[in-house]
């Protein structure tokens, strides 16, 4: 009998400890609960911080115990009561060591809980954990710790993969942090969702190609971008921009005259407008050199003049919406003086029995050189120290034959270089 009462009361003590210890779960469970209700109120701020307290005072007894530490439930509260506090504290050196906490027992849930009873409640924990680290990020890229701040990203963009912020920060951090690759992914799938910025993002996008030396990618993905945002400028030109980098000029002047007909304001289109067609200047150019044929010949130094008067026209544009357009006006002067310092140097070829072509040609230099000259001195007064600005101005001078202003530019350009 004695032997059958000990054993009996070993049982009863037995029991009575594990309900202890259960009645603990009991307690952090309710609480948990209670706080979730509370915190939705902001009256009922004070009973929410007194809740997620007991429920962490009682989370604590119940994971000590050795029967109730090693349950899924138990695991699955701590890490979320754990998410809660760290996501509520904004001191890190003491967040960090519940969010740790509250990392590791929502890994420990996830493994035990294999039918997922408790799947709503780890949920709830990777929530707090991924805002938590969304918060973290802002605070590292406000710092400039662009390298943790993309991990912070990273961390709240996998809980949130649709989540169209949780991207972009994501994006934006990687290319912060140089990690090119990992931005130009992140872009990639923000263009697919209805982020509201998405014409933006394509532009970034083709920057983040350029910056990876990928022109045809640069190109494709800002010709995507004008495909869904036709009526987008900045997208138009720099679709415009990638193509004259890829020697596509001729292929997409039409595109450009498209972009100019949508934004007739945009000086930034007509100054490309007139970068291209002096590319395609350049070429017929060369094709003239290259021609045998004297009708091949006159047919390409025609296409050049044509060419060169339809760069001619953009700048002036460009200039007229911004005179103070530095690229336009130094542009537009230099596009001037290639004819003139072609003829120029034609005309000294000559031979003294054509003194009348001579004079004649020479009034034709003097007259397109006349013409440059505003733009030429504009843009020396845009950018007194630009090299290319003053030496163009010192072909002017050459032509007129002023040796005084052309000494003083040449140590103009002397100093600078």
């Amino acid at each position: 009998m004695k032997i059958k009462f000990l054993i009996a009361g070993t049982l009863s003590l037995f029991s009575a400890t594990v309900f202890a210890q259960k009645s603990e779960l009991n307690t952090a469970q309710t609480e948990y609960d209670k706080y979730e209700t509370f915190r939705q109120n902001k009256a009922m701020a004070s009973m929410a911080g007194t809740s997620i307290n007991t429920a962490k005072a009682a989370i604590d007894k119940a994971s000590a115990d050795s029967k109730t530490g090693v349950m899924p439930q138990t695991f699955a509260l701590k890490s979320a009561i754990y998410g809660a506090l760290a996501y509520n504290d904004t001191v890190a050196t003491t967040s960090t060591p519940l969010y740790n906490t509250s990392l590791e027992a929502m890994k420990k849930a996830k493994e035990l809980d294999t039918k997922g009873e408790y799947k709503k409640i780890t949920d709830a924990a990777n929530q707090y954990l991924a805002y938590y680290q969304l918060n973290r990020g802002v605070k590292d890229f406000q710092a400039k710790q662009y390298a943790d701040a993309y991990k912070a990203f990273d961390f709240y963009r996998t809980a949130y993969p649709e989540d169209t912020t949780a991207i972009y920060y994501t994006g934006l951090a990687a290319i912060n942090s140089q990690n090119i690759p990992v931005a130009i992914t992140n872009y990639k799938k923000l263009v697919t969702t209805n982020y509201s910025r998405r014409a933006d993002i394509y532009a970034d996008l083709s920057n983040l190609y350029l910056m990876s030396k990928d022109t045809t990618a640069a190109l494709n993905a800002v010709t995507e971008g004008v495909s869904k945002f036709p009526n987008n400028a900045n997208l138009r030109g720099r679709e415009v921009e990638i193509a004259l980098q890829q020697g596509k000029q001729a292929e997409f002047v039409d595109k450009i005259e498209a972009a100019i007909a949508n934004d007739p304001k945009n000086k930034t289109l007509y100054f490309y407008s007139g970068v291209a067609y002096g590319k395609i200047a350049d070429s017929k150019d060369k094709a003239a050199k290259a021609a045998k044929d004297p009708a091949a010949k006159a047919a390409a130094l025609k296409a050049k003049d044509e060419a060169i008067n339809k760069a001619a026209a953009a700048y002036a544009k460009a200039v007229e919406i911004d005179p103070t357009y530095f690229d336009a006006n130094l542009n537009m002067g230099y596009t001037l003086m290639t004819s003139a310092v072609d003829d120029y140097n034609t005309a000294n070829k000559l031979p003294m029995s054509k003194q009348a072509e001579y004079k004649a040609l020479m009034a034709k230099v003097n007259a397109a050189a006349d013409k440059a000259k505003p733009y030429l001195e504009k843009a020396v007064e845009l950018d007194p120290k630009s090299a290319s600005a003053l030496g163009n101005l010192r072909n002017y001078y050459i032509i007129k034959k002023d040796t005084v202003k052309t000494a003083e530019i040449k140590k103009r350009i002397d100093a600078i270089q």
